[in-house]
């Protein structure tokens, strides 16, 4: 277990962090309680304005799975994230939070968020420890470009109103390039692509899809539960597939299931044209016989009622006209003359409720960035850069992503701690 409250008297190296989000403030009180003299700059007012939003205000802090569970749910990159992990465990992040007097709790999909369901009392717990620490925060500070020697190490930073500012050690810990208004706007890759770094390709991760059918705008609103959501491609490749909840937009699809799929999308699309059928079993738990079987049920106990209303019964009322429509049967149809041709359109529909994805939407509407910092070109025991000494990385201003669930906040506090531990040795 980390002790927090320890701190060297001895200061071994001046470290400069960009940026004071989750990677950055986490990278400070490592750098801090190893000794070093600290200073956090951050282009905004104030600090963690990203982790302010994420899980709707609550702040899903991170997962209580297994560190094998975690490693999996990286989209990219996964296996990198090992050494971080090892320096900062999930369990150390929980008891981190509490030992800083916010208490957590873990939810459904074993998701951890703090007992109060606010965000802020997360970003007040790692300011606080910073200022405890030593490391000084300079808020409406953005960074021009890096300061470099002859021979290419890392001498300090320049900012954008003019200061220059020297350094032993530089982490860039930036963000992405998703919802620019927090601050991420990709300042990081162009700080790493002058110390001669590689970016691949930025793109959105964890973002709704974009959908062609006009009858998504009569769903608009409508939440569904318990739903399984497949990604076709055009070869009939199932490209991705998972269960639980998503929600009608005015343009396409989003929610947990959606989000969750959606970096295989954009991959897809980052590589190919075309487009791709987003497939919703609206019925999971039955399969296509039990649902005949329950059509014939309802249809006994009714046998006078329409079409409509026997849909009533299987589906939210928000999808039965576009549902009526798909099928093609007449909705004032009585349920005792649907034939078994009728009750094999709505089982196929029931079962195979279909969009033409088209797109994801904007980059600056994922809730993570896909691509980043090429990792090959950063050593994953300090999270150094191989190619310009003195220069360290933090957080998704790297080519990492995960899925929804906390591990996106956990890679960003697990490399941080490593970044800031690791720049303040001599």
């Amino acid at each position: 277990m980390k002790n927090w409250d320890i701190r060297s008297e001895i200061i071994l190296n001046k470290v400069v962090i960009i940026g004071a989000g989750a990677a950055g403030l986490m990278a400070g009180i490592a750098a801090a309680e190893n000794g070093a003299e600290v200073t956090i700059l951050e282009k905004n007012d104030r600090a963690g304005k990203k982790i302010r939003i994420t899980g709707k205000g609550r702040c899903n802090v991170t997962s209580a799975k297994s560190l094998d569970e975690h490693i999996k749910a990286f989209a990219h990159n996964g296996k990198f994230m090992y050494t971080p992990y090892s320096a900062l465990s999930p369990e150390e992040t929980y008891s981190f939070f509490e030992e800083a007097g916010v208490p957590l709790k873990v939810e459904r999909g074993d998701r951890v968020f703090p007992q109060s369901d606010n965000a802020q009392d997360i970003v007040d717990a790692l300011v606080k420890k910073c200022e405890s620490l030593g490391a000084k925060i300079v808020y409406d500070k953005a960074v021009k470009t890096l300061l470099r020697s002859a021979e290419g190490e890392v001498l300090g930073i320049l900012c954008a109103d003019g200061e220059r500012i020297s350094a032993d050690k530089v982490i860039i810990a930036t963000g992405g390039a998703s919802y620019p208004g927090t601050g991420s706007s990709g300042d990081g890759y162009k700080l790493a692509k002058s110390a001669g770094h590689t970016i691949e390709m930025i793109r959105p991760a964890l973002v709704p899809l974009v959908v062609k059918e006009d009858d998504i705008a009569k769903l608009q609103g409508l939440s569904l539960r318990n739903v399984r959501l497949s990604i076709y491609d055009k070869k009939g490749k199932c490209l991705a597939e998972e269960f639980g909840e998503m929600l009608f937009t005015h343009f396409g699809l989003s929610g947990p299931v959606v989000l969750t799929v959606s970096g295989k999308v954009s991959d897809y699309f980052l590589k190919q044209n075309g487009e791709l059928m987003a497939i919703i079993d609206l019925k999971p738990a039955l399969s296509a016989e039990k649902l005949d079987a329950r059509l014939l049920r309802e249809i006994k106990d009714q046998p006078k009622r329409s079409y409509k209303n026997l849909l009533g019964a299987l589906l939210p009322q928000l999808l039965i006209e576009p549902f009526m429509k798909r099928s093609g049967i007449e909705p004032m149809k009585q349920s005792n003359q649907l034939t078994k041709e009728d009750r094999a359109v709505i089982i196929d529909l029931l079962k195979g409720y279909w969009f033409t994805v088209t797109a994801t939407r904007p980059l600056a509407e994922g809730i993570v960035t896909a691509g980043g910092v090429n990792v090959k070109e950063i050593m994953p025991k300090t999270m150094q850069s191989k190619l310009c000494e003195g220069l360290y990385f933090a957080g998704e201003v790297m080519d990492i992503d995960a899925v929804t669930g906390g591990f996106n906040l956990q890679a960003a506090f697990s490399s941080g701690y490593l970044a800031g531990k690791s720049a303040a040795e001599v």
